[in-house]
């Protein structure tokens, strides 16, 4: 990437190792210079909710409260490299582990909506054969709902 396609992310970094302050800062010097880099920076801060979370930004942030990975940084060094390796292997564990769980929850939530699906399709399927059964002997349809299946 060159180097005038990368300064916005360098300069994001920039900001986030400095916490919530300096985006507020830059975002009131950009009204002052020129307003709609002000109001650029405001709507970046609100999409990307760096305003309100109190993790992304701020003292949070350089206190280790910050989430796995941040903008390309995993974590800065402690000058321990023992440490620093125990710590991105744990890391990484972590977020394998998380990664796992969140596709076991995906699994999870597809297996119910399938079988809310099929029990759907057995309700209709039951109600258009009762329904069929009461045509061919000549009486009234039965109630469109089904089979009194006792779901509100």
């Amino acid at each position: 990437m060159s180097t005038i396609a990368a300064w916005p992310a360098r300069a994001e970094s920039w900001l986030d190792d400095r916490g919530k302050g300096a985006w507020i800062a830059a975002m009131i010097l950009g009204f002052i210079f020129f307003w709609p880099v002000g109001l650029a920076l405001l709507a970046y801060m609100i999409w990307s909710k760096r305003m309100f979370s109190k993790g992304t930004c701020g003292f949070g942030h350089r206190m280790g409260s910050h989430p796995f990975r941040t903008h390309g940084q995993r974590f800065r060094s402690s000058g321990n490299s023992a440490f620093d390796a125990y710590k991105a292997d744990t890391l990484d564990r972590l977020q394998r582990e998380q990664d796992e769980f969140e596709a076991f929850l995906e699994r999870l939530r597809a297996s119910k909506d399938k079988s809310e699906f099929d029990q759907y399709m057995e309700e209709r399927a039951r109600a258009a054969r009762a329904e069929a059964e009461a045509r061919d002997q000549g009486g009234p349809a039965p109630d469109a709902s089904g089979s009194g299946s006792g779901r509100a």
